[in-house]
């Protein structure tokens, strides 16, 4: 099996880490509001793409949150069968390949 793209030793400093030491700490000089705005508005338009493809909403779904920056995050929350069809959906768009190089 080939290196699956995005895997590697700085896949824990990538900018999607939530949990951080003050993850639970709000900052009053950080804009929380409009990175989860921004989150909110691309899980909408993911979970309208996967209702379209046929998943249910529950059975997986994108919720936004935000980093302690104030970054928008998004969090696919899923069973491991949906999570499945998903990746092979999206394996069947990238060629067949799963992302290997």
């Amino acid at each position: 099996m080939g290196k699956v793209t995005g895997s590697g030793e700085d896949w824990l400093s990538d900018g999607l880490d939530v949990e951080g030491v003050e993850s639970g700490l709000w900052v009053p000089t950080v804009d929380y509001v409009a990175g989860w705005r921004n989150a909110r508005e691309a899980a909408d338009r993911l979970n309208r793409a996967r209702l379209g493809a046929g998943f249910e909403l529950s059975e997986v779904r994108a919720v936004a949150s935000t980093n302690e920056e104030g970054r928008g995050v998004v969090r696919i929350a899923a069973w491991p069968d949906a999570v499945d069809r998903l990746a092979g959906l999206l394996e069947a768009l990238a060629g067949g390949d799963g992302g290997a190089e």
